[in-house]
């Protein structure tokens, strides 16, 4: 089953009030998808030049009708988001003026039954981003020691419930492998107290996302990215990160902050001898939220936090 790879951009005028696009800049969409931002930042700064990066052959493919009418300023690749300075080194760019990392698993991956992110289609259990490389998730939880299982559900998705889970499936898996996204999400209702309730969100929405982040290796990936996005910043250059669940806005938060921190020498030293000097400053202390019209139009936005910081 084929899905048009449909997706509405999370906080776009915010997006654009923050990196502020200048005509003659260069911008990085880190996380390209569908183009929303992409699109945002090419029409709001003519001239400019982007370079989009995605793991997801689907999305480049959908990313380039997109951004057609912008092709002579436009380059794509098939990169993940902390290969930007090698992806910039190959295009002969030092460094850029702004930066867009939107994270998490797009509404079309969501949405594309053969992909198996969602239990809401019986699908095999791939949850790949890049269907091209790596291990699927029906390899994880066939192969994965009882111990591992736990602690994926407990570290990604924090699941209170992750070591009976675990055992659940080392269990049923010796009877025959687990290898649909329908047959996790019964073994997990079946396996959590309550689970056949109706009206709770589906007990194993946490089961899901933490084998989604183990397979893409999701926040390994978003502390390297920031990290080497920041350091690819003009002074003046920013970087606008919008996060969809507390593990990555912690992660995000946390690398803002010490990289805007000056001297770290220990209080009861006089004078400094670190010389450290802060990287960045942060304009966005507390996070921005997406608005109450926009929740009702993409209740997706509902759960993002943008947070953007500014190279020193």
């Amino acid at each position: 089953m084929t899905v048009a790879f449909e997706h509405l951009s999370v906080m776009p005028d915010e997006v654009l009030h923050w990196l502020q696009p200048k005509p003659s800049g260069v911008y990085l969409d880190g996380t390209l998808g569908g183009a929303g931002h992409a699109r945002l930042i090419l029409t709001a700064a003519p001239d400019c030049r982007l370079i989009g990066l995605d793991r997801d052959p689907a999305a480049l493919q959908k990313a380039a009708e997109v951004l057609a009418p912008f092709e002579d300023r436009v380059s794509l690749h098939h990169a993940t988001f902390d290969q930007a300075a090698d992806v910039l080194r190959l295009l002969g760019i030092d460094q850029v003026d702004g930066m867009i990392l939107d994270l998490g698993v797009s509404s079309h991956q969501l949405d594309t039954p053969e992909r198996g992110f969602s239990f809401r289609y019986d699908a095999p259990l791939d949850m790949r981003m890049n269907p091209q490389v790596g291990v699927t998730a029906a390899e994880v939880v066939n192969q994965a020691e009882e111990e591992e299982l736990a602690r994926i559900f407990f570290e990604y998705g924090e699941e209170r419930y992750s070591r009976r889970i675990a055992r659940k499936i080392v269990f049923q898996r010796d009877e025959a492998p687990i290898t649909r996204t329908s047959e996790l999400a019964q073994l997990v209702r079946d396996t959590v107290p309550g689970g056949k309730k109706p009206g709770r969100i589906h007990p194993a929405t946490r089961v899901f996302q933490a084998l989604r982040i183990h397979v893409n290796q999701e926040l390994q990936q978003v502390r390297d990215g920031v990290t080497v996005g920041l350091e690819l910043l003009k002074p003046g250059g920013r970087l606008a990160v919008i996060s969809f669940h507390s593990l990555e806005d912690r992660i995000v938060k946390q690398l803002f902050r010490e990289k805007a921190k000056g001297c770290v020498c220990p209080p009861r030293l006089p004078v400094c001898q670190c010389n450290q000097l802060p990287l960045i400053k942060l304009l966005t202390r507390k996070g921005v939220r997406a608005s109450e019209q926009e929740i009702e139009v993409n209740s997706r936005s509902r759960s993002a936090i943008l947070r953007v910081a500014e190279r020193c």
